[in-house]
């Protein structure tokens, strides 16, 4: 498995071989991303790759400095429940 980010796209996606088998997409703004959409493929579920997409975002947006906000209740629920997310929250 493959974890690939695409900043033209918007989005984080995972690979297995040639196949996409998960997203987390993005939407820009002056100040922030926002984290709208994480999906993984039901067969893939439980394998931990949502969060391997979610940090994939992550990860980009303190490399460029940017902050990250989420509308996506994974990605929520992600940042609620660690505060290795703090740095790179919008608050």
């Amino acid at each position: 498995m493959d974890i690939r980010f695409d900043e033209s796209a918007h989005r984080a996606y995972a690979l297995d071989g040639d196949k996409e088998i998960g997203e987390s997409t993005y939407s820009p703004s002056e100040k922030y991303w926002i984290i709208d959409h994480t999906e993984v493929d039901k067969a893939y579920g439980g394998q931990g790759i949502a969060k391997k997409l979610v940090d994939a975002v992550v990860d980009a947006a303190r490399e460029r400095g940017t902050k990250i906000m989420a509308t996506c209740p994974y990605a929520l629920k992600l940042f609620q429940s660690s505060d290795a997310y703090d740095d790179v929250l919008y608050k």
